[in-house]
Protein backbone atom coordinates (compact mmCIF):
# COMPACT_ATOMS: atom_id res chain seq x y z
CA UNK A 1 0.00 0.00 0.00
CA UNK A 2 0.85 3.65 -0.69
CA UNK A 3 1.73 5.36 2.84
CA UNK A 4 3.28 8.59 4.03
CA UNK A 5 6.18 7.25 6.26
CA UNK A 6 9.32 8.49 8.36
CA UNK A 7 12.37 6.77 9.58
CA UNK A 8 13.53 8.91 12.48
CA UNK A 9 12.16 12.32 14.03
CA UNK A 10 12.59 15.39 11.86
CA UNK A 11 11.12 18.01 10.42
CA UNK A 12 8.68 17.64 7.34
CA UNK A 13 11.40 17.27 5.63
CA UNK A 14 12.04 13.31 6.75
CA UNK A 15 8.72 12.41 5.58
CA UNK A 16 8.54 10.07 1.99
CA UNK A 17 6.01 8.50 -0.05
CA UNK A 18 6.50 4.85 0.43
CA UNK A 19 5.17 1.38 -0.29
CA UNK A 20 4.51 -0.35 3.07
CA UNK A 21 2.94 -3.78 3.63
CA UNK A 22 -0.71 -4.31 4.10
CA UNK A 23 -1.70 -3.82 7.56
CA UNK A 24 -1.91 -7.37 9.81
CA UNK A 25 -5.68 -7.28 11.12
CA UNK A 26 -6.34 -8.39 14.34
CA UNK A 27 -9.07 -9.49 16.82
CA UNK A 28 -11.23 -6.88 17.64
CA UNK A 29 -9.98 -4.88 15.13
CA UNK A 30 -11.54 -3.44 11.30
CA UNK A 31 -9.51 -2.89 8.26
CA UNK A 32 -10.48 0.66 7.00
CA UNK A 33 -9.48 1.82 3.42
CA UNK A 34 -9.05 5.68 4.07
CA UNK A 35 -10.54 8.19 2.16
CA UNK A 36 -9.42 11.00 4.04
CA UNK A 37 -7.32 11.64 6.94
CA UNK A 38 -6.59 15.10 8.78
CA UNK A 39 -3.67 16.51 10.05
CA UNK A 40 -3.16 17.42 14.14
CA UNK A 41 -0.74 19.38 15.81
CA UNK A 42 -0.07 16.47 17.79
CA UNK A 43 1.46 15.23 14.39
CA UNK A 44 3.93 16.64 13.72
CA UNK A 45 4.78 17.22 17.40
CA UNK A 46 5.17 13.47 17.74
CA UNK A 47 7.38 13.54 14.27
CA UNK A 48 10.28 15.74 16.22
CA UNK A 49 10.10 14.10 18.64
CA UNK A 50 8.12 15.87 21.18
CA UNK A 51 6.60 13.21 23.00
CA UNK A 52 9.07 10.47 22.72
CA UNK A 53 8.78 10.82 26.86
CA UNK A 54 5.05 9.52 26.30
CA UNK A 55 4.93 7.70 23.65
CA UNK A 56 6.78 4.54 22.31
CA UNK A 57 7.46 4.87 18.42
CA UNK A 58 8.48 2.52 16.33
CA UNK A 59 10.11 2.91 12.96
CA UNK A 60 9.12 3.10 10.25
CA UNK A 61 6.07 5.54 11.43
CA UNK A 62 3.39 5.92 9.27
CA UNK A 63 1.68 9.13 11.10
CA UNK A 64 -1.78 10.02 11.57
CA UNK A 65 -4.67 9.41 13.92
CA UNK A 66 -7.82 11.09 12.23
CA UNK A 67 -9.72 8.68 9.12
CA UNK A 68 -12.69 8.82 7.74
CA UNK A 69 -12.90 5.53 5.43
CA UNK A 70 -14.80 2.39 3.88
CA UNK A 71 -14.57 -0.96 5.61
CA UNK A 72 -12.27 -3.27 3.94
CA UNK A 73 -12.25 -6.08 6.20
CA UNK A 74 -13.21 -6.82 10.30
CA UNK A 75 -11.06 -9.17 12.65
CA UNK A 76 -12.70 -11.96 14.78
CA UNK A 77 -15.25 -10.98 16.76
CA UNK A 78 -16.22 -7.71 15.94
CA UNK A 79 -19.88 -7.93 14.76
CA UNK A 80 -20.09 -3.92 14.84
CA UNK A 81 -19.46 -3.78 11.60
CA UNK A 82 -19.03 -5.21 8.21
CA UNK A 83 -17.07 -4.71 5.01
CA UNK A 84 -18.60 -1.15 2.88
CA UNK A 85 -19.79 0.42 6.23
CA UNK A 86 -18.84 3.97 6.03
CA UNK A 87 -16.54 4.57 9.14
CA UNK A 88 -15.21 7.13 11.05
CA UNK A 89 -12.05 7.40 14.20
CA UNK A 90 -9.99 8.88 16.04
CA UNK A 91 -7.71 5.77 15.18
CA UNK A 92 -4.80 6.54 18.01
CA UNK A 93 -3.04 3.59 19.04
CA UNK A 94 -1.00 2.11 22.46
CA UNK A 95 1.76 2.98 20.06
CA UNK A 96 3.24 5.30 17.29
CA UNK A 97 3.56 3.25 14.18
CA UNK A 98 0.71 2.33 11.90
CA UNK A 99 -1.32 5.50 11.18
CA UNK A 100 -3.87 7.08 9.01
CA UNK A 101 -1.84 8.59 6.34
CA UNK A 102 -1.97 5.71 4.32
CA UNK A 103 -4.18 3.93 2.18
CA UNK A 104 -5.53 1.51 4.87
CA UNK A 105 -5.24 1.40 8.70
CA UNK A 106 -6.42 -1.22 11.43
CA UNK A 107 -8.24 0.70 14.09
CA UNK A 108 -9.80 -0.77 17.24
CA UNK A 109 -13.11 -1.32 17.00
CA UNK A 110 -13.89 0.83 20.02
CA UNK A 111 -12.55 3.64 18.47
CA UNK A 112 -14.87 3.89 15.22
CA UNK A 113 -18.27 5.69 14.76
CA UNK A 114 -20.22 5.69 11.40
CA UNK A 115 -19.62 8.26 9.27
CA UNK A 116 -21.87 11.21 9.71
CA UNK A 117 -24.28 11.37 6.72
CA UNK A 118 -24.22 15.04 6.43
CA UNK A 119 -20.47 15.63 6.17
CA UNK A 120 -18.17 15.21 3.20
CA UNK A 121 -15.26 12.77 3.74
CA UNK A 122 -12.66 15.97 4.54
CA UNK A 123 -15.36 17.54 6.86
CA UNK A 124 -15.53 13.88 8.34
CA UNK A 125 -11.79 12.99 8.75
CA UNK A 126 -11.58 16.59 10.44
CA UNK A 127 -14.46 15.42 13.20
CA UNK A 128 -12.49 12.63 15.72
CA UNK A 129 -9.89 14.15 17.44
CA UNK A 130 -11.23 18.35 17.32
CA UNK A 131 -14.24 16.93 17.96
CA UNK A 132 -13.48 14.43 20.82
CA UNK A 133 -11.05 16.90 22.19
CA UNK A 134 -13.81 19.77 22.43
CA UNK A 135 -16.71 17.62 23.46
CA UNK A 136 -14.28 16.06 26.70
CA UNK A 137 -13.38 19.19 27.95
CA UNK A 138 -16.69 20.42 27.81
CA UNK A 139 -17.82 17.68 29.60
CA UNK A 140 -15.11 18.10 32.14
CA UNK A 141 -16.05 21.72 32.50
CA UNK A 142 -19.45 20.45 33.10
CA UNK A 143 -21.12 23.30 30.98
CA UNK A 144 -24.55 23.63 30.96
CA UNK A 145 -27.43 25.69 30.05
CA UNK A 146 -26.97 29.14 31.05
CA UNK A 147 -23.72 29.54 31.50
CA UNK A 148 -21.16 31.93 29.85
CA UNK A 149 -18.00 30.33 28.77
CA UNK A 150 -14.84 31.54 27.78
CA UNK A 151 -13.25 30.06 24.46
CA UNK A 152 -9.80 30.49 23.74
CA UNK A 153 -8.32 29.84 20.19
CA UNK A 154 -12.45 29.82 19.55
CA UNK A 155 -11.45 29.69 15.41
CA UNK A 156 -9.04 26.91 15.16
CA UNK A 157 -9.96 23.05 14.55
CA UNK A 158 -10.41 22.55 17.60
CA UNK A 159 -11.91 25.84 19.01
CA UNK A 160 -14.68 26.34 15.88
CA UNK A 161 -16.25 22.81 17.49
CA UNK A 162 -15.93 23.91 21.11
CA UNK A 163 -17.85 27.22 20.44
CA UNK A 164 -20.80 24.84 18.52
CA UNK A 165 -20.51 22.40 21.00
CA UNK A 166 -21.44 24.86 24.09
CA UNK A 167 -23.93 26.26 22.18
CA UNK A 168 -25.44 22.81 21.70
CA UNK A 169 -25.28 22.97 25.52
CA UNK A 170 -27.17 26.11 26.01
CA UNK A 171 -24.48 27.93 27.24
CA UNK A 172 -23.40 32.08 26.31
CA UNK A 173 -19.98 31.50 24.48
CA UNK A 174 -17.22 34.67 24.11
CA UNK A 175 -14.68 33.32 21.84
CA UNK A 176 -10.92 34.75 21.60
CA UNK A 177 -9.46 35.22 17.38
CA UNK A 178 -8.27 37.43 15.52
CA UNK A 179 -10.23 40.02 13.72
CA UNK A 180 -10.67 38.58 10.33
CA UNK A 181 -11.83 35.57 11.83
CA UNK A 182 -14.58 37.80 13.83
CA UNK A 183 -17.75 37.04 11.42
CA UNK A 184 -17.30 33.53 11.12
CA UNK A 185 -17.49 33.06 15.14
CA UNK A 186 -20.62 35.54 15.01
CA UNK A 187 -21.89 33.10 12.45
CA UNK A 188 -21.53 29.64 14.90
CA UNK A 189 -22.82 31.40 17.48
CA UNK A 190 -19.85 33.19 19.70
CA UNK A 191 -19.77 37.34 21.00
CA UNK A 192 -15.85 37.45 19.72
CA UNK A 193 -13.02 39.47 21.39
CA UNK A 194 -9.59 39.86 19.63
CA UNK A 195 -6.93 37.72 21.63
CA UNK A 196 -3.68 39.64 23.04
CA UNK A 197 -2.86 42.29 24.91
CA UNK A 198 -5.75 44.19 27.08
CA UNK A 199 -7.96 40.53 26.66
CA UNK A 200 -8.91 40.16 30.05
CA UNK A 201 -10.25 43.61 29.94
CA UNK A 202 -12.11 43.31 26.54
CA UNK A 203 -14.19 39.80 28.05
CA UNK A 204 -14.71 41.73 31.79
CA UNK A 205 -16.85 44.39 29.31
CA UNK A 206 -19.11 41.49 27.86
CA UNK A 207 -19.31 39.88 31.26
CA UNK A 208 -18.63 41.77 34.12
CA UNK A 209 -19.42 39.42 36.88
CA UNK A 210 -16.81 36.45 35.22
CA UNK A 211 -17.38 34.01 33.17
CA UNK A 212 -18.69 30.70 34.19
CA UNK A 213 -16.20 28.49 32.35
CA UNK A 214 -12.78 28.75 30.42
CA UNK A 215 -11.85 26.83 27.71
CA UNK A 216 -8.06 26.86 26.60
CA UNK A 217 -7.25 25.88 23.34
CA UNK A 218 -4.05 27.70 22.60
CA UNK A 219 -1.80 27.69 26.00
CA UNK A 220 0.11 30.61 27.47
CA UNK A 221 -3.43 32.47 28.45
CA UNK A 222 -3.98 30.97 32.04
CA UNK A 223 -3.39 34.90 34.04
CA UNK A 224 -6.00 35.73 31.79
CA UNK A 225 -8.06 32.68 32.47
CA UNK A 226 -7.83 33.57 36.04
CA UNK A 227 -8.16 37.21 35.43
CA UNK A 228 -12.04 36.47 34.16
CA UNK A 229 -13.23 33.51 36.26
CA UNK A 230 -16.27 34.00 37.84
CA UNK A 231 -16.16 32.81 41.91
CA UNK A 232 -16.23 29.32 41.82
CA UNK A 233 -15.57 28.96 37.92
CA UNK A 234 -13.59 26.55 36.44
CA UNK A 235 -11.15 26.12 33.76
CA UNK A 236 -9.46 23.30 31.52
CA UNK A 237 -6.61 23.85 28.84
CA UNK A 238 -5.72 21.08 26.14
CA UNK A 239 -2.58 23.03 25.70
CA UNK A 240 -1.19 23.65 29.44
CA UNK A 241 -0.35 21.39 31.81
CA UNK A 242 -0.09 23.90 34.43
CA UNK A 243 -3.25 24.56 34.66
CA UNK A 244 -3.59 21.94 37.62
CA UNK A 245 -1.77 23.90 39.91
CA UNK A 246 -4.19 26.66 39.41
CA UNK A 247 -7.03 24.35 40.20
CA UNK A 248 -7.89 23.38 36.43
CA UNK A 249 -7.87 20.92 34.13
CA UNK A 250 -5.02 19.88 31.79
CA UNK A 251 -7.67 17.07 29.68
CA UNK A 252 -5.56 14.35 27.07
CA UNK A 253 -8.81 12.67 24.96
CA UNK A 254 -8.48 9.11 24.61
CA UNK A 255 -10.54 7.46 21.40
CA UNK A 256 -13.93 6.77 22.13
CA UNK A 257 -16.27 5.57 19.44
CA UNK A 258 -19.36 6.19 21.32
CA UNK A 259 -18.61 9.89 22.08
CA UNK A 260 -18.09 10.19 18.26
CA UNK A 261 -20.80 8.99 17.25
CA UNK A 262 -22.43 11.38 19.63
CA UNK A 263 -20.75 14.08 17.71
CA UNK A 264 -21.85 12.41 14.45
CA UNK A 265 -25.34 12.60 15.38
CA UNK A 266 -25.16 16.21 16.54
CA UNK A 267 -23.48 17.21 13.41
CA UNK A 268 -26.48 14.98 11.42
CA UNK A 269 -29.24 17.21 13.10
CA UNK A 270 -27.50 20.58 11.88
CA UNK A 271 -26.42 21.72 15.23
CA UNK A 272 -22.41 20.72 14.33
CA UNK A 273 -20.09 21.84 10.93
CA UNK A 274 -16.54 20.94 10.65
CA UNK A 275 -14.66 23.79 8.71
CA UNK A 276 -12.19 22.57 6.41
CA UNK A 277 -9.14 25.37 5.57
CA UNK A 278 -7.47 23.42 2.88
CA UNK A 279 -7.01 19.78 1.23
CA UNK A 280 -3.57 18.37 -0.04
CA UNK A 281 -2.84 15.15 -2.00
CA UNK A 282 -1.41 12.65 0.19
CA UNK A 283 2.62 12.94 -1.42
CA UNK A 284 2.19 16.79 -0.17
CA UNK A 285 1.89 15.51 3.37
CA UNK A 286 5.14 17.76 4.31
CA UNK A 287 2.95 20.82 2.99
CA UNK A 288 0.21 19.59 4.89
CA UNK A 289 2.00 19.33 8.48
CA UNK A 290 3.98 23.17 7.25
CA UNK A 291 0.75 25.30 6.76
CA UNK A 292 -0.85 23.64 10.17
CA UNK A 293 2.57 24.66 12.08
CA UNK A 294 2.00 28.12 10.72
CA UNK A 295 -1.03 28.16 13.33
CA UNK A 296 -2.92 30.60 10.92
CA UNK A 297 -5.27 27.36 9.83
CA UNK A 298 -9.55 28.81 10.00
CA UNK A 299 -10.36 25.11 10.19
CA UNK A 300 -8.71 21.62 10.07
CA UNK A 301 -6.52 20.45 7.40
CA UNK A 302 -6.77 17.45 5.56
CA UNK A 303 -5.24 14.97 3.42
CA UNK A 304 -7.00 13.28 0.58
CA UNK A 305 -5.88 9.60 0.44
CA UNK A 306 -8.05 8.17 -2.04
CA UNK A 307 -11.11 8.77 -4.34
CA UNK A 308 -14.32 6.94 -5.28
Amino acid sequence: MRAMTYDAYGDPDVLRLTRQPRPRLGPGEVLVRVRSASVNPVDWKLMSGGLDAVMDVRFPVVPGWDVAGVVEAVGFDTPEFAPGDEVVAYARKDYVHGGTFAELVTVPARALAPRPRSLSWDEAAGLPLAGLTALRVLKRLGVGEGDTVLVHGAAGGVGSLGVQLARSLGARVIGTASEHSHDRLRALGAEPVTYGEGLADRVRALAPEGVDAVADFVGGVLDTTLAVLAEGGRHASIADASVAQAGGSYVWVRPDGVELAELGDLADAGALTVPVARTFPLEELAEAFRFSAEGHAAGKVVVRVSED
